[in-house]
């Protein structure tokens, strides 16, 4: 297993002597498994189904804890910066809070080297999504009007490098509209932004699509498009932007877990080992159901080397549209 920037695991024995191979003792009492975004959405949502299921296999109590604010910098500031490196304060981190953040922002508060990548869990389409009596009947032709004034659009999001900014960049950048001209509404999260949304408060949210699916299906907002390869499962009669002759988008949610760098080898893989279980487990998977979610596992040697590529892609697309700063 790899931490980002190609430096190995440590692989000497913790604190209380014990090793890699053996992982002994741990976990010996509760875990914080911290949230970097309000109660609701998505990350929460997957992190409590992860947090039930790890404290009844381990047998010691795995509790959630939300500290939203800074697009993810909050949490991950306390977690990997200001926690003990001993695998009992763990991140619930997101495509938002990793990098994104590294793509947005020239400096930022929290960087990948912070990050020790152990699982990712789940990865979802995002969802352009709209009021319910907005009068554009499909994506196609909400682009166009956008296209006519964009001054018009605002859409929100947790901070500048946040998923939907990200989302709303790409998209934008396909149809050919200056992203500065368009204005960002700021909120704690989907659980915050959605209600904007079907209030008219903001003209659009991009979330992925178990965030909007709740209000989706109580007919107050309405999605436009699904940014993926296929139509998602959980609306399949929603074009994706694809087909709706917008291309050139790849932006998507995703989900996983990340520890301070420097956490002891033994901890890492007996979390990674037990999210390997776990996605296979069909009663964790009847509960992702639930939610509206996919399981899309990835080790932590793969994840590490997920969340590089993605950097840097994201890095163009920030660069190229003036999202990094």
């Amino acid at each position: 297993m790899l931490v980002t920037g190609c430096s190995p695991l440590p692989s000497a024995s913790d604190p209380a002597g014990q090793t890699a191979e053996s992982g002994s003792g741990y976990p010996a009492k509760q875990i914080e498994y911290v949230v970097p975004f309000a109660p609701g959405g998505g990350t929460d949502l997957v992190a409590r189904a992860v947090a039930e299921y790890l404290s009844e296999e381990w047998g010691q109590p795995v509790v959630v804890v939300n500290k939203p604010g800074g697009g993810g910098a909050v949490a991950a500031q306390y977690v990997l910066k200001q926690s003990a490196r001993d695998g009992y304060t763990v991140m619930a981190n997101n495509v938002s809070s990793t990098t994104m953040m590294a793509a947005g922002m020239a400096d930022p508060p929290v960087k990948l080297s912070d990050h020790l990548f152990v699982s990712r869990i789940v990865e979802d389409p995002i969802a352009f999504t709209v009021k319910a009596d907005a009068p554009w009947k499909d994506f196609k032709e909400f682009s166009d009007w956008v296209k006519k004034h964009p001054e018009q659009l605002t859409w929100t999001s947790v901070g500048p490098a946040g998923t939907s900014a990200f989302g709303v960049a790409e998209w934008l950048k396909a149809i050919g509209v200056d992203f500065s001209k368009t204005r960002m509404i700021t909120t704690k999260g989907a659980s915050d932004s959605m209600p904007k949304v079907a209030g008219g408060h903001a003209v659009l949210a991009v979330h992925s699509v178990a965030e909007v699916y709740s209000m989706a299906k109580a007919g107050k907002v309405k999605i436009l498009a699904v940014q993926a390869e296929k139509r998602s499962p959980y609306f399949p009669d929603v074009p994706t932007a694809e087909e709706q002759g917008i291309k050139g988008m790849s932006v998507k949610w995703w989900t996983g877990v990340s520890m301070p760098a420097g956490t002891p080898a033994h901890v890492v893989k007996k979390w990674d080992e037990t999210i390997a279980k776990m996605v296979k487990d069909p009663a964790f998977l009847k509960k992702l159901n639930n939610i509206h979610v996919q399981s899309s596992y990835l080790n932590s040697a793969d994840f590490t080397r997920f969340v590089k590529e993605e950097t840097r892609s994201y890095t163009r697309l920030a660069t190229e549209t003036g999202i990094r700063k």
